[in-house]
């Protein structure tokens, strides 16, 4: 009887917070949505309200935020502890879901010439592999040698800047990292510099280098930060993505400069995960990169830490207005990527035992 009503409790608690969450970011104003409008200290904020009730009403969305970040902290295990069975179970899970150490990179060994490979943004499209195009893939895994002993997964939010978190990172026997972070102009000591692998967002090729149509070598230059890490390029996304993610791959080559080794998400990986999380709780249009990642690391290492991952524009502990990124204010695309259900399914396999969560500055 006692174990019922404790689990009675458990999916109340659970319940309540995943309904915060939605009412979060479903219902904030543009305050919520800029951290810019977002002041320091909401303590203060409060005090002015309690001494001018016509101000109670300008920022409603504050107050949720700052309620919603509460209740998280209540629930949030700083007193960490490794469970191994729990991990064991969930790394279980993913393997026979999703098997990354075979399947996340298109490869010669999973992608022969003749198959016809689906995109998985578009599946009325596929691609057939050609000698050329099977030329270009790895003979076998990258992830051969998988499982290192630790994964950092790093993430570009706000609440990395500041947290000294470089030298702790790069202890990590694997470094993952999201989207051609900057890395250098002192965000190292916050980020450390350390890479084995980084994903690239076509968008940014797009944005920043002219979807590589014009002069190359500023990019080549650019990515040499990472040196030999796998560069994660998700051309068979949609068939953009393939144009693209070929010029990044020639341009590399003519250029002839050392740095990081291009590869292809599979696309028959992003599925599978894809409905893994479904399972869990996770509708979205796709999945975020940062939970693709910590996925992966699942399955790479028998150690997972993240830094970077926190979807709010207050610091939980210090209570100073963050930027979306440690780098840039630039939004999230909240109609494609379903931030709320992500980061409470991080949280939970945090208080699990299964992935570490660094929310506070690192002492290392």
């Amino acid at each position: 009887m006692k174990t019922f009503i404790r689990l009675l409790s458990v999916l109340f608690v659970t319940s309540f917070f995943s309904v915060l969450l939605w009412h979060y970011f479903t219902h904030t104003d543009v305050a919520a949505n800029d951290p810019d409008k977002v002041k320091q200290n909401p303590a203060k904020s409060n005090d002015v309200a309690a001494s001018d009730p016509d101000k109670v009403k300008q920022n409603p969305a504050k107050s949720k935020e700052n309620e919603i970040i509460q209740s998280l902290l209540a629930i949030y295990t700083s007193k960490w502890k490794k469970q191994e069975d729990n991990i064991k179970f969930f790394r279980s899970l993913l393997r026979n879901n999703s098997d990354a150490i075979s399947n996340a990179t298109v490869t010669q060994d999973n992608s022969p010439v003749g198959k016809k490979i689906t995109y998985d943004g578009d599946f009325k499209r596929t691609q057939e592999v050609t000698p050329a195009l099977f030329r270009l893939f790895p003979k076998e895994s990258p992830f051969k040698y998988a499982p290192w002993d630790s994964c950092a997964v790093v993430g570009n939010g706000g609440i990395i800047a500041n947290s000294s978190c470089g030298k702790q990172i790069d202890s990590s026997s694997y470094v993952i990292r999201c989207n051609l972070p900057p890395l250098n102009n002192g965000h190292e000591r916050d980020t450390g510099h350390k890479t084995n692998l980084v994903t690239a967002n076509p968008s940014i090729f797009f944005e920043k280098y002219h979807a590589l149509n014009e002069r190359r070598r500023s990019f080549v230059e650019d990515i040499q930060i990472y040196g030999d890490a796998l560069l994660f390029l998700p051309a068979f996304s949609f068939s953009r993505n393939m144009a693209v993610s070929l010029r990044v791959i020639y341009a590399i080559e003519d250029i002839n400069i050392n740095g990081p080794r291009p590869v292809f998400l599979n696309p028959m990986y992003l599925r599978s995960l894809a409905k893994f999380w479904r399972a869990q709780g996770i509708h979205s249009l796709r999945l975020s990169t940062g939970i693709m990642m910590v996925s992966l690391a699942l399955e790479l290492c028998d150690n997972v830490h993240l830094y970077g991952f926190w979807p709010f524009g207050i610091h939980p502990y210090t209570h100073q207005k963050l930027s979306n990124h440690y780098y840039d204010n630039r939004p999230v695309n909240k109609r494609v990527h379903a931030m709320p259900a992500e980061f409470k399914a991080l949280l939970d396999l945090h208080n699990k035992g299964v992935i570490r969560l660094h929310l506070e500055e690192c002492k290392y």
